[in-house]
């Protein structure tokens, strides 16, 4: 089984390249699902309160009999709690729901620019709080564009070492991913395949015959090679493994610049606009 590199956070702390990801796993099958993941190799699994699935995580890690110190997990704020102290009993369901005293990335799952009078910066404050604490080893954002990340770098003195985005080849997110590198923070890809989008393609279909591996091998090698961390997700067993087997075999120059260049801009976005979004759960 072939090892997932660790890339270093701004913070000093390691996180895995490649993750398994939990949204849209119903709650009742989470727990079998992420122990098949576990099974698989995957020690790196993100979930989110806004998931309903993080008791099922809990129940995976018990029953995995694997190490702590060996697991990465990450959790994200539902949007519903972004007022600092909503925030804060937010997160003391989030370890009680994990059955753990810590997680090693907790992130603002949207920025929200419409909703609290634009006021994320208090949540972040709120989130720096948790790791002063030790309840988050890390922290980060996700779906932060560019002029909310220069917002947070005005009004505090934390950078996020993460913000998880919307990025595959059909929206390669250049602006956000520039701006994450350039204040030294870790893209994490979302909807890495574009929910199954770009495996008909034929420049991605004429990649993976070319390397002998699956469309969806190649396309996920294209977000490694490019530095990014990766969640693919999959219910099945033999699409985790397929999806694990990234870290063997290389794209050349070409491969991947013919990958990079199905990028449609703002059309090939297959979730909400971060600038937009304003949805908060009943």
């Amino acid at each position: 089984m072939a090892n997932v590199p660790n890339l270093t956070l701004n913070d000093g702390n390691p996180i895995p390249q490649l993750g398994f990801g939990v949204f849209q796993v119903p709650p009742e099958d989470t727990a079998r699902i992420t122990g098949q993941a576990l099974d698989a190799g995957y020690r790196h699994i993100d979930t989110a309160e806004m998931y309903g699935n993080e008791v099922g995580v809990g129940e995976a890690i018990r029953a995995s009999g694997i190490s702590r110190d060996e697991l990465f997990i990450t959790s994200k704020l539902n949007n519903g709690f972004h007022e600092p102290d909503q925030a804060r009993a937010a997160f003391d369901r989030t370890l009680e729901d994990l059955g753990l005293d810590q997680v090693d990335l907790f992130l603002i799952h949207w920025p929200l620019p419409t909703r609290y009078d634009g006021d994320f910066v208090s949540t972040w404050k709120t989130l720096i709080e948790f790791q002063k604490d030790g309840r988050a080893r890390s922290i980060g954002v996700s779906n932060f564009q560019p002029a909310h990340l220069a917002r947070l770098a005005e009004e505090t003195d934390v950078v996020p070492a993460v913000n998880q985005i919307e990025v595959h080849p059909y929206f390669t997110n250049e602006a956000a991913r520039f701006a994450d590198e350039a204040a030294g923070i870790l893209t994490e890809a979302w909807s890495p395949i574009a929910q199954g989008g770009v495996l008909d393609d034929p420049a991605i279909t004429k990649v993976a015959a070319e390397v002998g591996r699956t469309p969806a091998q190649v396309t996920l090698r294209w977000h490694v090679q490019r530095g990014d961390i990766v969640f693919p997700k999959s219910s099945t067993p033999e699409r985790m493994a397929e999806n694990f087997a990234l870290f063997d075999f290389e794209l050349d120059h070409d491969h991947m610049q013919a990958i990079s260049e199905l990028d449609k801009g703002e059309e090939g976005r297959t979730g909400p606009n971060p600038d937009e979004f304003d949805y908060i759960p009943d």
